[in-house]
């Protein structure tokens, strides 16, 4: 009986060349393929992953397996699909998430349709999550993603976008495995990969100066840091977000004193503290708003700060996604889940409920820097089951 063929996103890390490892002793025919999707390297920090050292990393894996082993270039995808989107939400003051972005696009799309083309069965990624398929009582199949084992290295948010059909055709193989575990079965193998620090940074590209790759394509601009108090929220109620409700509260420059200058609001996102570069005040500064049609960045002193919190979110139509249709809700319903609006933040109690001109997600609790442009992920005990880009 022929053997499945699986095509390994192999990326010069130690997680990819152990998932490849564990596929060469289980039935299949596996395949390593190295994606670059990167060349401008001006941006790029030294000695930070450079893609032409995990090329050579991913090269010597696949000899010390014995698989066969290619390249491939992918960076025109990669900067139409992720780059110039990236470009486009910060110039709308939004923050976008393009390691979610990276996989729904680059990894899981033209990654896959090129393994497919290659006659594989199914692709493999180092990414720390499972999979598992039931038959509903629809009697349809249905593949659930579902939390990686190891709570720590848990990357199932990264792949909130995924949908069935990319699904059934992926494999996690260290998905049930801890971190440490995978580090020394890597060992065991004398992989180069072995004691390979984790990547950080960009999806593909690598750990790189935002401000220089943000640069590149957006303008500076001159305009005000204005700090808001305290006591501005002493005759309203923090910024919640409601149903029915704005979302967040709607500064103006006379809210607050001007405490400096910045390059641009475009450049800075909620919850951010560094490079602000403004001294002199008795607690560290946070971004709570910007304003990029004024150009004004507001601020306040501490991480307690009340313009950093709001109790919920909202995610307009087209912009919400099921990993599994059977489990979407109707219009008007509500729906106990538990939520993150970021990668490693513990799960959050909340309710998820369905209205005609969006989904709202209300938390049990207050969510410090929800951040217009990222990702909000929900689940259901360990199965992620939905996510949405927050308005």
């Amino acid at each position: 009986m022929k053997k499945k063929r699986v095509i390994v996103g192999l990326s010069g890390g130690v997680d990819s060349s152990v998932a490849a490892y564990l596929l060469t002793q289980q039935d299949y025919e596996v395949i390593g393929l190295f994606m670059k999707n990167w060349h401008d390297e001006s941006v790029t920090l030294s000695n930070e992953c450079p893609w032409l050292e995990d090329s050579n990393d991913a090269m010597l894996v696949a000899e010390r397996l014995n698989i066969p082993y290619q390249t491939v270039d992918l960076s025109t995808e990669y900067k139409e699909r992720i780059v110039d989107y990236m470009f486009d939400e910060y110039a709308c003051g939004r923050t976008p998430n393009p390691d979610i972005l990276c996989n729904r696009e680059i990894k899981f799309d033209v990654f896959l349709k090129l393994a497919l083309s290659l006659g594989a069965d199914y692709v493999a990624t180092g990414h720390y999550c499972q999979k598992d398929t039931i038959v509903n009582s629809d009697g349809i199949i249905q593949h659930r993603l579902i939390s990686g084992a190891d709570t720590n290295k848990d990357q199932s948010y990264f792949l909130c976008q995924l949908d069935q059909d990319q699904l059934a055709k992926t494999l996690f193989p260290i998905g049930h495995l801890q971190k440490a575990k995978v580090r020394e079965i890597a060992r065991q193998l004398n992989l180069v990969t072995a004691e390979k620090k984790d990547s950080q940074g960009l999806c593909f590209i690598g750990k790189v100066s935002l401000p220089d790759f943000l640069q590149q394509h957006l303008q500076t601009k001159n305009g005000d840091i204005i700090e808001i108090p305290f006591d501005f929220y002493n005759d309203k109620p923090a910024p919640k977000a409601m149903i029915g409700q704005s979302q967040k509260i709607t500064y103006n420059p006379s809210d607050g004193k001007t405490v400096g200058k910045h390059q641009g609001a475009h450049f800075f996102t909620i919850g951010q503290r560094k490079g602000l570069f403004v001294g002199g005040t008795s607690e560290p500064l946070f971004v709570i708003d910007t304003d990029v049609d004024k150009n004004i960045v507001y601020v306040g002193q501490g991480k307690d700060h009340p313009g950093l919190f709001r109790k919920a979110l909202k995610i307009i139509g087209d912009q919400i996604h099921w990993v599994r249709n059977d489990l979407k809700i109707p219009l008007g319903f509500k729906l106990d889940v538990k939520a993150r609006i970021r990668y490693r933040q513990p799960l959050q109690k909340a309710t998820l409920i369905s209205k005609k001109e969006a989904h709202y997600i209300i938390f049990e609790q207050d969510q410090s820097a929800i951040t217009s442009g990222q990702f909000v992920a929900w689940y259901q005990d360990e199965e992620l089951v939905g996510s949405g880009v927050i308005s």
